[in-house]
């Protein structure tokens, strides 16, 4: 594989250089927007709780690192950010919070609802403190409504979207989405909100509350399996490997294991048929058009299965994609981890292990280029509270920003 050198981006050069988020998020969805908006640049600063810090800490497969507080769920989403502790509940840490607030961009939390307002933070309070602030509150459900209250994780916004009910198949649905799919939604929504606000301030001068909800973020991206019953009032029902909204298209099986076939127009089946050796299937009247291959899908899965039997996943799905026809092998997250593509596009990055100079953190990116260039960590997933020495100069800083904004206002 050919080598693709590449001069890094400096910080100051990225879209978010300047921009400070205070994050006093935990475990995935409020760590995963922080971490996207370093890698955008944004120096990220996460208020952690003194002695534990996030929960992520201690949460991953590995329980050594658990013990130290450097667990695998916190090492992935948080490289290149600072860990200052504090007491939200003591009045020392008040003070130093609300200081930190005055010099921030961006605050970001995913309390439950109203946990921050109870400590004394509502927006009106924040808004005081720094008029300019963005602030974004990542909950299950929302600030307002009947269950604004109620405790969320990935697994129960799942099954409350209506995902879980049209994953699988017949027989095995409700199956939970195999990774925190509701956490990563949230988490893009936020950033993506996050950094719409930072552009409308840039014209208005005024900060905004944001509210997400995970839940809605969650239905928000299931597409066609909403819109069919919105607009067509057509209920979608689990169909395990198979796409319902064209046929054939699905995991198929070779030789010596499944593929991933997606012959969605009538030139990509025309085309298939042809590289399978079964241009028959074309004159057959049950898949002359797009809804009845859907009607006889199981048949004709049948037939493209047992032409597809003398041959490797790896050798189909070449000989399909190379004539146009969307195929690929499956792979398992090992496989796609290592996989060619991901490394010539450099997704995967070492950082420095906390701590640890003879160790490194392979942490991903986020899949986008900036000018030919991808984004990566600007430095080490932070130990708890290891940014503390930098506590009193982040709170000077908030102080003049605060004496700034009050000379432009008098």
């Amino acid at each position: 594989m050919a080598e693709r050198p590449q001069e890094e981006a400096r910080v100051e050069d990225l879209p978010l250089s300047g921009i400070r988020v205070l994050d006093l998020t935990n475990v995935l969805a409020g760590p995963y927007c922080s971490f996207q908006l370093s890698l955008m640049g944004a120096e990220v600063v996460k208020v952690e709780k003194p002695g534990s810090g996030d929960l992520a800490r201690h949460l991953g497969p590995d329980p050594a690192l658990n013990d130290v507080g450097l667990g695998a769920s916190f090492l992935a989403q948080n490289a290149g950010k600072k860990s200052v502790e504090l007491d939200l509940k003591d009045a020392e840490g008040k003070a130093a919070f609300e200081d930190l607030v005055r010099g921030a961009d961006v605050l970001l939390e995913n309390y439950r609802a109203g946990v921050l307002t109870r400590l004394g933070y509502d927006w009106d309070t924040l808004e005081a403190l720094n008029p300019a602030l963005v602030y974004c509150a990542i909950s299950g459900f929302g600030q307002t409504g009947p269950d604004s209250q109620a405790p969320a994780y990935d697994q129960i916004v799942q099954g409350l979207s209506g995902m879980m009910s049209i994953t699988g198949s017949a027989d095995t649905a409700p199956l939970r989405i195999g990774f925190p799919v509701s956490d990563s939604v949230g988490g893009l929504m936020a950033a993506f909100a996050i950094s719409s606000a930072l552009a409308g301030r840039a014209r208005t001068g005024r900060g905004a509350h944001l509210d997400l909800s995970m839940l809605e973020a969650s239905v928000s991206a299931m597409g066609w399996a909403v819109s069919n019953y919105l607009i067509s009032g057509i209920e979608t029902v689990p169909m395990g490997d198979q796409n319902a909204t064209a046929a054939p298209s699905g995991t198929f099986h070779a030789d010596d294991g499944p593929l991933n076939i997606a012959a969605n127009r009538q030139a990509q089946f025309v085309t298939l048929c042809t590289v399978i050796g079964r241009v028959d299937l074309l004159d057959d009247p049950r898949f002359a058009t797009r809804d009845l291959r859907k009607i006889h899908r199981e048949k004709l899965n049948d037939e493209i299965d047992a032409a597809l039997a003398d041959r490797s996943a790896g050798e189909w799905a070449s000989k399909l994609s190379a004539a146009g026809v969307p195929a690929a092998p499956i792979l398992t997250v090992a496989q796609a981890v290592e996989s060619e593509q991901l490394a010539y596009r450099e997704f995967f990055h070492d950082v420095p292990f906390p701590g640890r100079p003879d160790r490194v953190v392979r942490t991903s990116s986020n899949g986008i280029h900036l000018d030919g260039r991808p984004l990566r960590p600007q430095g080490p997933p932070p130990l708890l509270g290891e940014h503390n020495g930098e506590l009193d100069e982040l709170r000077r800083s908030g102080r003049e920003h605060d004496s700034i904004r009050a000379g432009a206002g008098s």
